[in-house]
Order: structure tokens, then sequence, then C-alpha cells
């Protein structure tokens, strides 16, 4: 009785010697998943199985009580576990023990370019998830970066379907160790905010499944994710939380995808689309799950009662319902009736020391002219740090993703915490932006409106820049709307707030300036030939401002490499140069197609980015040989190998990215220049060589035929490029498919 007790929270009691003594085969967690969901799926009545495709509260939807088959607990992620909410409300509910340790945001972990990092994330979150007793962690995201104004793209894993594919796997495998399911979000072609609701995508179908459904896939066949979430917006006219296409025909179908299909929170329009369009579970927010109006009116929710009447009148069957239930007691089986579910851990230094190794191996050093980083800490007397950024809490606000973290180590403090008593750190805050009322938080005011005197805040951070030895400014985005912010975009690649003329009056008081930009997306830089050195912090977490330190300082070797193109203009990123973003408010085109991030950047002879994709400098030098192939043809069915000696030729230990490009010579359809098929991160000591190798086959030399509707490898001469990003190749490889 105990061995049953300890397998799931919430049982009555009472009904475990029943239990006990009968011992149902679904209750037998050694008996296969199948055999459990059907004897269960047996004995459950039509309410209940109705009751459980639907919220019960803003986070959780129904058990079976009777039964002793538990409820299903969600929580927002995919930097941290959201603190408890009221059961209807979005308002905290105020716990003492759920401050929980907040992780890089997505965008740094991509930056990472190395798979054990992400697997080191997904087990610390999911330990996290865990140990709160959640079942579904909504995320990891995987949207492809289209346009640098896309808010949530700091939620995101870049631009590449290649390098996001191999990051989400490990985290969601490690995630799902945890007895937690990984919900990845948003299916599909979630790439903008504004008109988000019911914005239509029309995209071709050759970038579609090239561009925006890889990571997908590589989550539902490699990540073995339990569950998938529907996005908002439509595509082929139908809300994609209830999209035949891509829920029935592609995932369930084609894919074979077991898990469940949860509805973004408000993302169901339509009782009848609901049930026959692949959608198994519907979370939402008030009335019918869209609109503000009626509280706990989750019986109103399309699946809850209105379904419930569907069958009663017969107007539809229970063979979509019993699918439905299939796939939440094959959820619950996995997780909360799972026969081994380890208790987790939450708020620990292990996490907090986890989520500062991931920062550290995801910040960019994006410029560094005449080695002004990394700073000798014993030579400077007087240190400027400017910035709202460098004090501004940045795990708070956001949208879905702010947390109540336990602690978060701001970059001001990080510095002076790695100074000690060694230097005086000077603050100045150079700039501000408008105070807004804290999220989620019941009672919190509008704050007054203060008038920011922009030109005052400037002059006093460039009287204090001329005396000092370094100049740290701290600036970007922030989590306000408009910024990198659920549920709107920005209106301009341009730093907010009168950045630009700070740092360039900074760059002028003093020749030691050093700019670090916190953000989730690319950001114009006019005043980047003014400054030496440029370092992107991303949104780090906890431990942000130790990991920023321990770069600034040079305790961590930067290795970080760009996920996303910064283009030089907006125009020269595809989605603007060819006008449609962010659309009609009806529709909207993708025009660009396959030439997405550094595919448009590669086509453009005239412009080049501001900094490329897999762009990212280090505190040493690496040198890369000439790449080599095991053979000059391969046949549909063989694989060929490249390889390249990298060594480190510098006098510092760090960790290059090493990064393979295929492209094909000569093709019956239009084809990017060259497209990422490999990378490999390698820690080298100073003056050690290593030998990074690449294995590709057929698939690796694929692209979509939508005439045929299928991927194409044609016969040919291809070429494998090998570089330190895309802009930089160091050695090139030709070769021929049979």
């Amino acid at each position: 009785m105990k061995k049953i007790k300890s397998f799931f929270w919430g049982v009555s009691l009472f009904a475990l010697p029943v239990f006990a003594q009968q011992k149902p085969a679904y209750l037998d967690v050694d008996k296969p998943i199948e055999v459990r969901v059907e004897d269960a799926l047996r004995r459950m009545t039509l309410e209940e199985k109705v009751a459980m495709t639907h919220a019960q509260s803003k986070f959780s939807s129904p058990g079976v009580p009777r039964l002793g088959i538990p409820e299903n607990w969600m929580t927002d992620g995919p930097h941290g576990i959201r603190a408890e909410v009221l059961w209807d409300e979005w308002y905290g509910a105020n716990w003492t023990n759920d401050s929980c340790i907040a992780f890089p945001a997505l965008t740094c972990l991509a930056a990472t370019w190395d798979t054990e990092m992400s697997a080191l994330y997904g087990k610390s979150i999911g330990e996290e998830a865990r140990y709160r007793n959640k079942n579904v962690l909504l995320g990891p995201g995987v949207n492809i970066y289209r346009t640098p104004l896309n808010g949530r793209n700091f939620e995101y894993m870049g631009e590449d379907p290649y390098l996001a594919s191999r990051m989400v796997v490990p985290y969601i495998r490690e995630v799902q160790k945890n007895g937690v399911a990984a919900c990845v979000k948003h299916f599909a072609l979630n790439n903008q905010e504004i008109y988000r609701g019911h914005i239509n995508v029309q995209v071709d179908d050759r970038a579609l499944h090239e561009i925006y459904l890889p990571a997908f896939k590589a989550a539902v066949h490699e990540g073995q994710a339990w569950a998938i979430m529907g996005s908002y917006n439509k595509y082929k006219g139908e809300h994609c939380c209830h999209n035949q296409y891509l829920l029935n025909d592609l995932l369930k179908r084609d894919w074979g995808f077991d898990g469940v299909v949860v509805s973004d929170w408000g993302g169901v329009h339509d009782t009848k689309e609901a049930i026959f369009n692949g959608l198994d579970m519907e979370f939402g927010s008030w009335t019918n799950g869209l609109n503000w109006g009626q509280s706990n009116a989750y019986d109103n929710y399309y699946l809850a009662h209105p379904y419930l009447n569907l069958i009663k009148k017969g107007e539809v069957t229970e063979k979509e319902l019993n699918d439905k239930v299939r796939r939440i007691l094959r959820l619950v089986f996995r997780t909360n009736m799972a026969k081994e579910r380890h208790f987790g851990s939450f708020g620990t230094e292990e996490h907090a020391l986890a989520g500062r190794t991931i920062a550290q191996q995801g910040i960019v050093l994006l410029q560094n002219k005449k080695n002004v980083l990394p700073v000798d800490a014993s030579k400077v007397k007087r240190v400027l740090v400017v910035g709202e950024n460098a004090v501004k809490r940045m795990t708070v606000g956001g949208g879905s993703s702010s947390l109540k973290a336990k602690y978060e180590v701001s970059p001001l403090e990080g510095i002076k915490a790695r100074l000690g008593d060694g230097a005086e750190v000077i603050y100045s805050p150079g700039y501000a932006s408008p105070a807004v009322k804290e999220q989620d938080v019941l009672g919190a005011e509008e704050p007054d409106k203060m008038e920011i005197d922009a030109d005052a805040l400037r002059n006093d951070a460039v009287k204090w820049a001329k005396d000092a030895d370094v100049v740290f400014f701290v600036g970007g985005l922030n989590k306000n709307d408009g910024q990198d912010c659920e549920g709107n975009d920005r209106s301009s690649l341009s730093l907010p707030y009168e950045q630009d003329q700070l740092i360039a009056e900074l760059a002028k008081a003093n020749p030691n300036t050093v700019v670090v930009i916190i953000s989730g997306n690319a950001v114009a830089m006019p005043w980047v030939k003014q400054v030496p050195a440029i370092v992107e912090a991303w949104y780090s977490g906890t431990e942000a401002g130790n990991a920023l330190a321990s770069i600034l300082f040079g305790d961590v070797n930067p290795s970080g490499k760009l996920p996303f193109t910064f283009p030089a203009r907006l125009e020269d990123n595809g989605a603007h140069a060819l006008g449609e973003h962010p659309g009609d408010s009806i529709n909207v085109k993708y025009n660009e197609s396959i030439f997405v991030g550094y595919r448009w950047a590669d086509k453009q002879k005239k412009t080049k980015p501001l900094f490329a994709f897999g762009h990212g400098l280090s505190y040493t030098t690496f040198a890369y040989g000439k790449a080599t192939a095991t053979k000059k043809s391969l046949t549909a069915d063989e694989t060929i190998t490249f390889t390249v000696p990298v060594k480190n030729t510098g006098s510092r230990e760090g960790s290059e990215v090493v990064q393979l490009y295929i492209g094909d010579k000569k093709s019956a359809l239009p084809r990017p220049i060259k497209e990422l098929k490999g990378f490999s991160k390698v820690k080298l000591a100073p003056g050690e060589e290593k030998m990074v190798s690449f294995t590709i086959d057929k698939t690796d030399l694929s692209y979509y035929d939508d005439t045929q509707n299928r991927w194409v490898a044609e016969p040919g001469v291809f070429e494998a490029f090998v570089g330190a990003s895309s802009d930089d190749i160091r050695s090139t490889v030709s070769f021929e498919l049979k």
C-alpha cells in the first residue's frame, strides 16, 4: 500500500485498500502502458472522460478521483518554474516556498552550441518541476527566429532548424527522466506576437518543411516528447490549436506522435473543430477559455459541457473522445503514475550553478578591438558601470515566462563582487525606462508617471566616464511591453530609451568603453565602430551578474556563438526586405520562403550582416587546418565524413564551435548557398590540436520538393564548408552524390 501511495499525490486514502486488494491493471506499474490505458478507459464514465479534456483551473485539469487517477498540473517554462497562482486568477498565490531558480533564456542556451549544456538545462529544470509536483512543463519553445522584432524570440532557439533540432532533443529527454512531460511549443508558425490570435500564415511547403517544422519533428522522433502545444495563429485558414493538417495529418499520422496536444491558453475557438481537428486538452481563461467574463466557468469551455451535450444528443460519437482520453491517460502513466519518479529538488545551489555555467557558455563576445577584454582586475582602480539594465530585474515580466526567482544577481552586483575591495565601483543609470505595473501581483497599482530627464542622466554618466579606468555600459532591451515580451512585437531594431546617443558619448569620453547588451533579440548598433568591445549577455537568470563578471574579467573564456543573425539594418532581414511583417492583420505572407536568417544574408552581394550567424570571439585564437573527406563521392545509402584539424594558437585554454555547412552547386529548385549540417564544441589547451569530424548522409543533402511533396536528394556536386561562423569559412571540400 505504501508503494502505491508514493506514486501519486491527491489519491483518496480510503480507496487505497480497495485498490490494493483488487489491483486493477491500470494500477499495475509493471504492465505495459497501453494495457493500463485500455483498462482505465473501460472503467471511466462519459462525464469523467470529457472532464479530462479541459481545464479545471488556470493550470490544472481533472483526474478521476473515483479511480485514483490524479490531476494534471502544468507549469509555465521554459526558463524556470512559475510561481503558484490563484485557482482562477493569474495573480500569484503568495506562497512562501515557490521561489525558483531562474535559468538563462533559451536564446542563451542555443548560443552555447553545446548539447551537454542543453542536457544539463533539461535535467535541472525538470528536477525543479518535479519537486513542485508539476507533471507538464510548458516548454521548450522552438519557433524559428524569422524577424528580430518578434517579442518572444528570447524564448526560442534561434533562426536555424538544424541548431534548434540538435539543442531541443537533450532538453526534452532530461526533463522527462524526472517524470515530467516536456510540452514543446508553439506548433506551428508562431513567429510574431502582433495579431497572434488570428493572423493566418501563408507559407510555401518548402519553407514549412525545411525551416519551420524540423525542430518539432526532432522533438517528436528523437526527443520522444510527451506533449505538444498548439499555437494561437492560423495556418491554411484554421487555428493551429485545432488544425486538421498540422495536428491530425502531420503530427499524429505522419510523425506517429502518441502524446497529448495541449491548447495554448485561450487558443480554442470552436467545439467541433476542437473535437475533430486534433486537440486533446483545452486550457484557457474565464468564460469560454478565451474571453474575459464569468469566473470558474470551466464547464463552459469548448471541450466541456458543449462537447458532452453533443455526444448525449448523438451529434458526435465517443470515437474522438476516447482517442483524446487515451493520450491523456498515457501522459498520466508516464508522469504522475510512473513506476519510478524521483522527488526532484528545488531552488538549490546545484541548479543555480548549472544556470551560471550555461550562461557562461552562452555569452557571446561580439567585438574585442585592441583586446580591451578581459579586464585585468588588479590594474583597475575606478570602474564605472552605466545603464539601467545593470540593476534591473530581468527574471520578472515578459509574459508567461515571468518568474519569482529565489534571487537574481544583477550585473552591478556581479562586478562589485568580483572586484571586492580592490577597486572603486561607481554606478550611474545613464538612461531609464518608464516604470510599469508589476506583473501577476494582486492589487498592483500603476506607478506614478514620472518625467525622465534623459539629458541629465546621460550627462551625469558621461561626466563620471572621463575619470574611470574602464566603463561597462549595460543596456539593451528589457521585458516591458514592446520589448522582449509576450503579446507584442518591437517597433524598431534600434535600442530604446536613447541608449544609442548615450553609448556614443560614453565612447568619446572614455576609449575603454565596453558595451554589454542584455536582450533576446538583435539590435542595431550605429556606434559599433566607436567602441572597442561588445558583449551579448542575454537574459541569464539567477546567476546573471556573476556569469557576466566571470567573462568580463577573464575568469571564463567566452565561447558562445550567435544563434541568429544581427542585421545592420532591419531591411537586411528577409521578412522585412520583402515587406511581410506583420501582415495586414488578416494574413501574413512569408515571401522570403526558405531564405531565413543567414540563408538570406548569403544571397545579398552588397550587404553584410552586422554580426553573422555562428559568430563569437574568444580570448584565445584558433587555427583551422585543411578539411578532408573520407571519399570523393557517396551513393544514396552511404555516408561521408569530413575531418578538420583545429589548434589553439593562443596562450590560454578555450573552446571553439566548429561549424559544418553544406551547399548544393546545382539543383532543380533554388537552394541556399549553404546550410548548417553539423557543429562541435571542442575545448583546447594552449598549443593543443584536435581533429574534429562530421559525418553526413543523403538526408543532409536533401531538400523538400513541393512539386512532389517529398524530400529529394539530387545527384550532383556539393560543397562542405567548415568554419568558425556562417561568414568565416576556413576550409572547403567538394564531393559528389552519385
